[in-house]
């Protein structure tokens, strides 16, 4: 089921957005590096790329930079990501704007875009657009941070995709023995008329990490939790901890999903790192298989 890293390096949390026939990555920061790229012409090839976001929202303060995504709006893009906000010390979503998918991002925003303070903070921001063209902003509520459970969560947002539109909606808490202590890292795609939304659980510097999923009929849910006893997607051979990913569409039409993973017998800083790796999802009798 898992792969081998398509590059070595530390590259948590990726993000893949396609962009004129080149793939785009983003990943959580790295040293003074808010936010990691990678450019390849066809997704084995990778290369380092310029910090994405060369400074942090004014408000906030530099480092725990994580999990970025971007959202492609008529001509400009939309970069979410979380940041620490300074006088709780809790995390925030924020957002940044650019014309070029690999920026430089300008964040001019004077507070956080999504701040669940009494939930722990809000964290993982991760873009939906709905079969038509609706878009949506998915994160997940950092209760364990504060002791309590954790939740994902989801609420419209504005066509340029700036801003929220209505009320946010939760859509998953953590319940299952697996996924203990927490839920993170939502990611919603669409297929035959259902909704997909997985996500990762467990402690991400573990190899109890893994991915589980969720289905709905609609984006907002209800959400029936497929992964109750097990997790999807979980430690093998190949890779420890997978989690964090992401799913987007390559040139020909695959659906596939971004993860990271550590080295079997190397999970842990300062000896391992959490690789970018690749799967290609297939669905059958409306049930994900990764290969």
């Amino acid at each position: 089921m898992s792969a081998p890293p398509v590059d070595r390096r530390d590259f948590p949390d990726p993000f893949v957005l396609p962009h004129s026939g080149v793939y785009l990555a983003f990943a959580t920061n790295a040293g003074a590096t808010n936010v990691q790229v990678m450019s390849s012409p066809d997704l084995a090839r990778w290369r380092g790329e310029a910090d994405a976001l060369p400074a942090v929202a004014p408000w906030a303060v530099p480092g725990n930079t994580w999990a970025p995504a971007v959202l492609a709006r008529d001509g400009s893009h939309v970069l979410y990501y979380t940041v620490r906000e300074p006088r709780a010390g809790r995390q925030a979503i924020s957002i940044a704007g650019s014309a070029h998918p690999a920026g430089p991002y300008l964040d001019q925003t004077t507070g956080p875009l999504v701040y669940q303070l009494d939930l722990g903070g809000s964290i993982d921001p991760s873009p939906f657009v709905d079969a038509d063209g609706t878009p949506y902003l998915l994160w997940k509520a950092d209760a364990n941070a504060i002791n309590q459970r954790s939740s994902l969560w989801i609420q419209r947002l504005t066509d340029a995709g700036t801003a929220l539109v209505g009320e946010p909606v939760m859509l998953l808490e953590q319940d299952a023995e697996w996924e203990e202590p927490l839920i993170e890292a939502p990611s919603l795609v669409t297929q035959g008329g259902r909704y997909f939304l997985f996500y990762s659980a467990n402690w991400w510097n573990t190899s109890r990490y893994a991915i589980g999923y969720a289905t709905a009929e609609r984006a907002t849910g209800p959400y029936r939790k497929v992964t109750s006893s097990q997790p999807w997607f979980a430690s093998d051979a190949e890779v420890a901890g997978p989690g964090g990913q992401e799913c987007f569409v390559d040139r020909s039409g695959r659906l596939r999903m971004a993860y990271h993973g550590w080295t079997p017998g190397r999970v842990g800083y300062p000896d391992g790192a959490r690789s970018m790796r690749l799967a290609t999802i297939n669905f059958f009798d409306g049930t994900p298989v990764a290969t």
